[in-house]
C-alpha cells in the first residue's frame, strides 16, 4: 500500500473535479468566440469565475484565471512600480521574480515568522510588498493582518501567495486588504496546470505575454474545463475547511509526538499555531535523500524540504533563513497532509521513520 503524505506539492485529483473536467472538456467552444458553442463555453468560464469569488470573498471581476500559482506570482510582481519589499522564505515563484528586480528581503525569526520591525522600516521606500500567507515548507502562518495594515498606512500594495493558506485558514480577499493574491487548484485538489491571481478592481497588471488580452491584458485563450473543475475543488476544500482543520491537526499532533521518540528530531518551526497540514523535522547527521529513499522503498511517499533541482538536493533557503546549519537544512524532511490523510499513513510514516533515518545516518557517517 502506497502512502501519500506529500499534499503540499500536489494533492490528488477530487472526484468532483475530475466529473466537473469530464463534463466540459467534451464541449467545444473558444470562450472569446461569440457564436453559439463560444458563447456556451463563456458561460460555464463566467460560472467558474463566479464560484471561484464566492469561495474566496472576491468580486468575479477580481478572478483573473492563469496557469497556475507560479504564473500569478509572476504576474503580479511584474505589475510593481518601485522596489519590491518581500521576506527571505517566500516560495520560489515569487522570490525569484522579486530578486529580478532588485527586491529588498527581510529575515524571519526561528519560528519563520518575517520581522515586522525591519519590514515596516522599509516601507517608505516601498512599491510593492510579498508576503506568503503559509510558507510550503515549515508552515508558518505569516501576521498578514499585521503586515497589510503597516503597508496600508505607508500606502503600499500588498501582494500575498496563498497557495498553502486556501483550503486550511480562513480566506476572504475583500476583508484581507490585499492588493493581489495568488491561489492554484492542484493544491485543493484541482487539476494541475490552473490556478488565479485575485486582483482588487483598482490593482493594474502588466501582461506577462502580449497577445488578445482577454483577462485585463493577461492574454491566452481560457480553460473552461480546467476553469470548472478548479471551482468544483476549491468549493469543497473550503466547504469542509474547519472539520477537515480539526481532522488533520490531530493527524499533524500524533506525527509531532511520534518524531519526539527519534534522537535529536527537530521540529523546524513553531509547533503550535501552524497550518495544520505541514510538518517539518530536521534529522542531524542524516541526508534528507537518503530518508527519502528508504522511505519510498516502503510506500511511504513524502518530500525534502528543500527545493529539488535536477535531482540535486540543495539547503533549504527557508531553514536557513531561519538559522539552521547548512547540513541540518540539507537534512530535513517534510511531511504534508490533505483530505486523504488517515491515521494509517500517520501511523506507517511513524513506524517507518525510526529505521529510515537510522540507516541515513549511518550512511552519513
Amino acid at each position: 500500500m502506497t502512502h501519500y503524505l506529500d499534499h503540499a506539492a500536489t494533492t490528488p485529483l477530487r472526484p468532483a473535479a475530475r466529473e466537473a473536467w469530464l463534463d466540459v472538456a467534451a464541449e467545444v467552444g473558444n470562450p472569446s468566440s461569440v457564436h453559439a458553442a463560444g458563447r456556451r463555453a463563456r458561460a460555464i468560464v463566467d460560472d467558474a469565475r463566479e464560484r471561484i469569488a464566492a469561495a474566496l470573498g472576491a468580486h468575479p471581476t477580481e478572478v483573473i484565471l492563469t496557469s497556475g500559482a507560479t504564473e500569478a506570482n509572476n504576474l503580479a510582481l511584474a505589475s510593481a512600480t518601485g522596489l519590491i519589499l518581500t521576506t527571505a522564505t517566500e516560495h520560489h515563484s515569487a522570490l525569484d521574480p522579486a530578486r529580478a528586480r532588485g527586491a529588498v528581503e527581510i529575515g524571519v525569526g526561528p519560528d519563520g515568522v518575517v520581522d515586522l520591525g525591519a519590514f515596516v522600516s522599509q516601507l517608505p521606500v516601498t512599491g510593492l510588498a510579498s508576503v506568503h500567507w503559509v510558507n510550503n515548507e515549515v508552515g508558518t502562518v505569516q501576521p498578514l493582518g499585521a503586515v497589510v495594515a503597516a503597508a496600508s498606512d505607508a500606502g503600499v500594495p500588498v501582494h500575498s501567495d496563498a497557495v498553502q493558506a486556501v483550503g486550511h485558514l480562513g480566506i476572504d480577499f475583500a476583508a484581507s486588504g490585499l492588493a493581489t493574491m495568488a491561489v492554484s487548484a492542484h493544491k485543493v485538489g484541482g487539476p494541475v496546470g490552473v490556478g488565479a491571481l485575485l486582483a482588487r478592481r483598482d490593482a493594474s497588471l502588466t501582461p506577462l505575454a502580449r497577445g488578445g488580452g482577454q483577462q485585463r491584458g493577461r492574454s491566452g485563450t481560457l480553460d473552461a474545463a480546467g476553469a470548472a473543475a478548479f471551482a468544483a475543488a476549491l468549493e469543497r476544500a473550503v466547504g469542509e475547511r474547519e472539520a477537515e482543520a480539526a481532522r488533520l491537526s490531530a493527524l499533524r499532533a500524533r506525527l509531532v509526538a511520534g518524531v519526539a521518540a527519534i534522537p535529536d528530531a527537530v521540529v523546524a518551526g513553531p509547533i503550535e499555531g501552524v497550518s495544520p497540514h505541514i510538518l517539518n523535522v530536521v534529522f542531524p547527521g542524516a541526508r534528507a535523500e537518503a530518508i527519502l529513499f528508504a522511505l519510498d522503498q516502503q510506500g511511504i511517499e513524502v518530500s525534502s524540504g528543500s527545493a529539488c533541482t535536477a535531482g540535486v538536493v540543495d539547503a533549504s533557503h527557508v531553514l536557513l533563513a531561519m538559522g539552521f546549519s547548512t547540513a541540518d537544512a540539507s537534512a530535513a524532511v517534510r511531511i504534508s497532509l490533505g483530505f486523504t490523510s488517515d491515521d494509517g499513513d500517520v501511523d506507517a510514516v511513524l513506524a517507518a521513520l525510526p529505521t529510515a533515518v537510522a540507516q541515513a545516518r549511518a550512511s552519513a557517517s
